[in-house]
């Protein structure tokens, strides 16, 4: 039996009939429960989650720099559901069943502060990747002290490093990465986030290198 909390035109938790209400992140909602599906794998049906595990399965490994650098845009969702968003919105490309992750389009932060200025990503050192840019401070949108973050992933594992240390007057930083890495191809990312506070840049994708 469902409960009235706040009144008639207030929301309820429990179930009345088919309708299950609750609160969630201090946010009332109902919902109807599903009627049982004849065909749980129609063609649109399939569509959707072909297109929702592509983007879950590239958002995943890097699912501690997610909630940072969508902080800022979880409005009534987590951090994560944000990027899961953005990314089916923007960065997902091809038909069903071969959806991919279009990189140039994907975002691992984002925000106000400066991007990367000439962001490059190379790997001559084994099981590394060296991140270099030019220092772009200006005391107003972005600070010598911003720290960077910066990301490989390997989509032939499913696996991401990340780095988050250092500051932008730094003009570059040294990932590490797991030997199994080596003669991989990568895709690289960097972003910025404030020292203080929790605002971030978008981030820049860098290109594809292969791991020395």
């Amino acid at each position: 039996m469902g409960k009235i909390s706040q009144g008639i035109l207030g929301g309820f938790r429990g179930k009345v009939g088919n309708v299950i209400g609750g609160n969630w992140k201090g946010i009332d909602y109902m919902r109807v429960k599903p009627s049982s599906v004849a065909n749980p794998k129609t063609e649109g049906q399939m569509d959707q989650r072909s297109r929702f595990n592509t983007v879950l399965s590239f958002l995943q490994p890097m699912k501690e720099v997610i909630k940072i650098g969508f902080k800022n845009y979880a409005v009534k969702m987590t951090e994560f559901n944000s990027a899961m968003s953005y990314h089916l919105k923007n960065a997902l490309t091809g038909e069903y069943p071969d959806f991919t992750i279009d990189y140039n389009a994907s975002l691992i932060s984002r925000g106000t502060l400066l991007s990367a200025l000439n962001g490059a990503a190379e790997s001559t050192v084994a099981n590394s990747v060296a991140f270099a840019w030019n220092n772009n401070s200006n005391g107003v949108d972005s600070f010598e002290n911003d720290i960077p973050m910066v990301v490989a992933y390997n989509p032939s594992k499913n696996e991401a490093s990340y780095l988050i240390a250092g500051t932008r007057a730094d003009e570059n930083l040294t990932l590490l990465l797991p030997e199994r890495f080596s003669g991989d191809e990568v895709h690289c990312f960097i972003a910025f986030k404030a020292a203080a506070g929790s605002k971030v840049s978008n981030s820049t994708y860098l290109g594809a290198v292969t791991v020395a």
